[in-house]
């Protein structure tokens, strides 16, 4: 970690006046990652790279970025102050300490602890005397950001993030808490919250506001849990009751209805799961069945009608939201990787609501694939979108001008011991199959376990207790859905291959009637367990195949391959042929190959396929091939190209690769040069008007510019027409069909000069526009492209012939 552009030093007050309550309300107790120590070597190496790699570049881009300059500027307010970057920039320093105060609790680093006081002495100096702290607003009053209105609140319920900076604040504050025993962070989060809680409402001189991006609900619901404080719970409430009653009522911001009349997850993905876990908080701990009633259908609409495979949820990145009921398309998924993280939290309230072991096999099934996958494995990079189809236009990147998703991975991953374990009175779940030293709190009395296993890579897991002074208890384990033959707790996937798993547990050798003593899909073992006492449990781990509901259209004639909670894909540099045209057997067998040396060790899937394509002549072909399928989480680690998730398996699906074309094999040229160029001529066009999943390519951000793309053919080449797909992702993008659009040609001295004759320039969205003109031939063709004044433009793909 680099040095501190502003050299701080802090004398920190550990002023502990008002003792901090440890209350409840959920009727199972969570385990506090404080009490968890990881010594797993596959989330070990995640918690290394996480602790070494992450939080210091999360920490060093705060510092590049002036994410800290702007709380100096907030400290020493000034009109001259250009207030600019996003209005939740705040939010990136709130998430990096908590993650690394979770990193703390495993690995104390008194340099970096100084390190972080330093920081939130700069935070502190930020907060007005009334407890505001909102340096977009703080450092200019006159000239504030232009997302945050003209006073306070005005544009909280559109763009401002207001209460989206309180509810980090209050997370980061609390994990370093918990973390050090230190007030500082947390005294600056219960200022704001007080001031929020004075000023929103229902009284005579208050307003009601809701929040526009929700995370403060959850929040406030556990300052309640830390502080004892009521209010924090009652306004977290209070902002649920009021959602729908406000003027903003649209499906966006999950406002369109009261949230106990909700049934249906719509809207911003993101924002939709932060509101669930909220509204499972308040369920909770206001005991309210309404909110109960609602989140149970929202997480059964999720669960059977919008989740991936491999855990991820929202499935179109205009609005980076949920689509419609199965709506599910691959290679245009957008699963933000916040919005994974987000289904975790719901998932694990619901669990601590319910009891039920389905909400820890959706909440496994994210946290091994659709959320690991969204940064690297050394910890460097990330990914925004995490798709389940790529031709090489996806790569992760080393941070994001909108860095939510790498700072809320930063936050995630070392919270992880937290979610291994919880309580209810005298029973203890076993819920994550980890290696871990676990020192509980059962029935007022210590209990210390240790976890060994090689999960996810073998079904074996061995537990053992090191201390027991809570007499008899019962140990709860979680027999995942995956050995019991349910890939979600639904219709939604089912495995196709007719195998049959099994699972046994052994108490100091003694078999266990696993049957008789599950309940709520935990076999629940009581024993008055004594120091040394072992518990060994095995899941038969398989490859197995899997087949998505027939109202899953983008799945529909295809097969997917999972091993245990971990989902494989097949990805080019382990596969000398195009895995987009791979054509699956219809009962294919899998050799399972260790490859320790091979992205930080994994277990690899092989099997006998086939290959579909065209020759010369524009026949079909076949070739036989050995197809390698690596886990999800571990693709884009070695340069760009393709991945599948879901593989061809009937005819219907298949995509033989296609034979060339000239435009496939020119040389791209373009006034605006990026990654997604490769969409413009990879042979992929939409299906119909509204088809976004196809790849593409668009100017976006500039707007009502001239721009061009070129091709440069091999040879000499007579053309007499072309054809381009215009991508419009209206209402919610920024792109639009062009306002008009020519044609040149390089001629013999090698200037561009305009077709002649052209028939028509079709500016229809997402169908063929075909000009047809008067032949040239030439070894260069160039479209230039006027976009309208206030958006961009795009195009699916350019064909020239």
């Amino acid at each position: 970690m680099r040095k501190l552009f502003f050299p701080l030093v802090v004398s920190v007050s550990l002023c502990m006046q008002a003792q901090v309550k440890k209350s409840g309300g959920y009727p199972i107790t969570p385990v506090p990652f404080t009490s968890v120590q990881v010594t797993d070597s596959f989330w070990g190496q995640r918690l290394k790279a996480s602790r070494e790699v992450t939080i210091p570049l999360a920490f060093s881009k705060c510092e590049e970025t002036g994410r800290y300059a702007n709380f100096v500027h907030a400290a020493h307010p000034s009109d001259t102050i250009k207030v600019g970057g996003l209005a939740f920039d705040d939010t990136d320093v709130y998430k990096t300490i908590e993650g690394a105060s979770y990193i703390l609790q495993t690995y104390p680093d008194k340099k970096l602890e100084k390190y972080i006081d330093s920081v939130l002495t700069i935070v502190a100096a930020a907060q007005e005397p009334d407890g505001y702290l909102y340096t977009s607003r703080t450092m200019n009053p006159k000239h504030p950001h232009e997302w945050a209105g003209t006073k306070r609140w005005e544009l909280e319920e559109d763009l401002s993030h207001e209460f989206y900076n309180l509810g980090h604040m209050i997370e980061g504050a609390i994990a370093y808490y918990q973390a050090t025993g230190k007030r500082n962070f947390l005294n600056i989060a219960i200022k704001y919250a007080d001031c929020v809680c004075r000023e929103i409402g229902p009284g005579k001189d208050q307003i009601i506001r809701v929040p526009g991006h929700q995370i403060a609900e959850m929040a406030l619901a556990k300052l309640y849990l830390v502080t004892g404080d009521k209010k924090y719970l009652d306004q977290a409430k209070f902002f649920l009751d009021q959602r729908g009653y406000t003027t903003r009522k649209d499906e966006y911001s999950q406002a369109h209805k009261p949230v106990v009349e909700q049934d249906e997850a719509v809207g911003h993905a993101v924002r939709a799961a932060y509101m669930y876990s909220g509204m499972a908080d308040v369920a909770a701990l206001a005991n309210d069945s309404s909110y109960i009633r609602a989140i149970d259908r929202i997480w059964e609409n999720i669960v059977s009608k919008k989740y991936y495979i491999t855990g991820g949820i929202g499935a179109t990145g205009s609005g980076e939201a949920f689509g419609k009921n199965y709506e599910l398309p691959n290679m245009s998924a957008y699963c933000e990787t916040c919005a994974a993280i987000g289904n975790v939290y719901m998932n694990y309230r619901l669990f601590l609501l319910h009891g039920e072991s389905k909400y820890y096999d959706v909440l496994e099934r994210t946290l091994y694939n659709g959320l690991i996958s969204g940064v690297s494995l050394d910890g460097g990079g990330f990914f925004y979108p995490n798709p389940l189809e790529s031709i090489g236009q996806h790569q992760r990147q080393p941070w994001f001008g909108c860095a939510c998703c790498p700072s809320n991975i930063c936050r995630f991953i070392p919270s992880l011991p937290g979610y291994i374990y919880a309580v209810k009175e005298k029973g203890v779940y076993v819920n994550l199959f980890l290696s871990n030293n676990a020192d509980l709190n059962v029935g007022g009395k210590s209990v210390s376990i240790q976890q060994q296993t090689q999960y996810p890579w073998d079904g074996d897991v061995k537990l053992m207790i090191m201390k027991n002074n809570a007499g008899q208890f019962t140990l709860k384990v979680r027999i995942p859905g995956w050995v019991k033959n349910q890939v979600v707790p639904s219709d939604l996937y089912s495995y196709s291959d007719g195998l049959r798993p099994t699972y046994s547990i052994k108490v100091n050798d003694i078999p266990v009637d696993c049957k008789s003593q599950e309940e709520k899909g935990y076999v629940c073992i009581s024993n008055r367990w004594k120091k040394g006492d072992k518990v060994e449990i095995h899941f038969d781990m398989l490859p197995r195949t899997v087949k998505a509901n027939n109202k899953v259209e983008a799945d529909r004639g295809r097969t997917a391959v999972e091993r245990g909670p971990i989902v494989y894909c097949a990805e080019w540099p382990d596969n000398e042929f195009d895995v987009l045209s791979v054509f699956m057997n219809r009962t294919p067998k899998f050799e399972v190959q260790s490859k320790l040396e091979l992205l930080y060790g994994i277990k690899q899937l092989v099997t006998d396929a086939q290959v579909l394509g065209y020759d010369d002549s524009g026949r079909l072909n076949t070739k036989d091939v050995k197809l390698s399928l690596i886990p999800y989480y571990a693709w884009a680690h070695r340069g760009s190209g393709a991945m599948a998730v879901w593989l061809p398996q009937d005819l219907s699906a298949s995509r033989p690769t296609m034979p060339a074309t000239l435009a496939s094999e020119s040389k791209i040229g373009a006034s605006h040069r990026v990654s997604s160029i490769s969409a413009i001529n990879d042979r992929l066009v939409p299906e119909y008007e509204n088809d976004l999943s196809k790849p593409y390519y668009h100017w976006w951000p500039k707007q009502g510019t001239t721009e061009w793309l070129s091709y440069e053919f091999a040879k000499e080449s007579v053309i007499s027409s072309s054809t381009i797909y215009w991508f419009d992702d209206a209402p919610w993008g920024g792109c639009r069909v062009p306002e008009s659009w020519k044609i040149y040609y390089k001629n013999a001295s090698g200037t561009w000069q305009e077709v002649s004759h052209a028939d028509r320039y079709g500016v229809a969205k997402g169908c063929a526009n075909t000009v047809h003109f008067d032949p040239v031939s030439t070894r260069a063709v160039k479209v230039e492209i006027k976009q309208p004044e206030k958006y961009s433009c795009g195009l699916f793909e350019w064909e020239v012939k």
